[in-house]
């Protein structure tokens, strides 16, 4: 009766637990990047609330971490200098 309290774990004969990816596909990754990009380079004034535009603000450079260094460099610097021209707009 013990033995079936536990299916999962260290013993022999019990199943292990599945393995999961959580790791985002780059590509993905990079088309919700651009989308961002281009609406912050399409407005005017800022997109969003305040409070969504801090969001990004902190999201954005994060989700880059998921490309290579050089792309995720260029997206963050991208997005940096049109957050900055909506504030001042």
């Amino acid at each position: 009766m013990p033995d079936q309290l536990s299916l999962f774990g260290a013993g022999e004969g019990r199943m292990q637990p599945p393995a999961r990816s959580y790791a985002p596909d780059p590509a993905d990754v990079r088309r919700r990047l651009h989308d961002l990009l281009a609406l912050a380079r399409e407005a005017k004034a800022m997109p969003w609330p305040d409070r969504d535009a801090r969001m990004w603000q902190t999201v954005f450079p994060q989700m880059a971490n998921w490309l290579p260094e050089d792309e995720a460099n260029q997206l963050r610097f991208e997005f940096a200098r049109e957050i900055e021209r909506l504030k001042a707009a």
